[in-house]
């Protein structure tokens, strides 16, 4: 067994408890969490971004 499998399927397990625990739908709950995605990747790309703004202009100085 692989720790990418055992990863996946802690994830997968984490899902269902809060998809059990929540006050909401589960397809309003699943609606939720993509949007939480990706709220997340769009924060990890704005870091990003910043991180190479600060190295330009660092390289600039």
């Amino acid at each position: 067994m692989s720790i990418s499998s055992v990863s996946d399927r802690e994830s997968q397990t984490m899902v269902a408890t809060k998809l059990n625990q929540s006050p909401y739908k589960v397809d309003q709950q699943v609606k939720f969490m993509h949007l939480q995605a990706e709220v997340d990747c769009l924060l990890q790309e704005l870091k990003h971004l910043q991180l190479k703004r600060l190295a330009a202009n660092t390289k600039q100085e």
